[in-house]
């Protein structure tokens, strides 16, 4: 059963969907902080959260056989395990900050910033 399982689909179609997600978090993890919209912001705040847990509990083999679903990049999982990890090892949850930096001139749409802590 599915029941619970929501999934935010932004208004694109799942491979145009988990390209941008995939983008997005990679970005995040090379650059330390992105600019984006609020929905989308939101979403790689969670993906990201749950890629950190995933790559804490695990072995760095296993860790690293896992990433390629989450990152298109090889230099994010080798930062991912070499810098973050260590830096996160005592955190749980709450690895980014979302902050509120205006409104896009185009459509309007909320504009955030998404960093890591």
């Amino acid at each position: 059963m599915r029941h619970r399982n929501k999934v935010k689909k932004l208004g694109l179609r799942k491979d145009h969907r988990t390209a941008l997600l995939r983008n997005l978090t990679t970005s995040l993890i090379l650059h330390d902080k992105i600019r984006t919209t609020e929905a989308r912001a939101k979403v790689v705040s969670a993906r990201f959260g749950r890629l950190m847990n995933i790559v804490q509990k695990k072995e760095a083999r296993e860790a690293i056989r896992m990433t390629p679903k989450y990152l298109s990049n090889t230099d994010a999982s080798r930062k991912l395990l070499e810098v973050l990890k260590p830096k996160y090892a005592d955190r749980q949850s709450g690895f980014t900050r979302i902050t509120r930096i205006g409104l896009r001139d185009g459509d309007k749409a909320t504009l955030v910033q998404i960093e890591l802590i």
